[in-house]
C-alpha cells in the first residue's frame, strides 16, 4: 500500500494521544491491537514517504551574472 505524508501524521497523532484507531484521509478506519504495531507500521510509513519523497527531484536553479560595459 502507498503511504503518503497525511497518512503518516494521522498514525503519529494516535500514538501521541493513545487512541488505538486510526481514521486516514481517505476514509479507511483501522483499529489497531497495539501501540507495538502502529509504532512499526509508523516506522514502515516514514520509510516509504521518504523514499517517495528523495525520487522528487528538485529543480536546479542556474543563475547567470554578466558584467558588461
Amino acid at each position: 500500500m502507498a503511504y503518503n505524508q497525511a497518512d503518516l501524521d494521522a498514525l503519529s497523532s494516535a500514538i501521541t494521544g493513545g487512541i488505538q484507531e486510526v481514521t486516514y484521509a481517505d476514509g479507511r478506519k483501522i483499529r489497531y491491537q497495539s501501540l507495538a504495531d502502529m509504532r512499526a507500521l509508523r516506522n514502515d510509513m516514514k520509510a516509504e514517504v521518504a523514499a517517495a519523497a528523495s525520487q522528487i527531484s528538485p529543480r536546479r536553479r542556474v543563475t547567470r551574472v554578466v558584467f558588461g560595459r
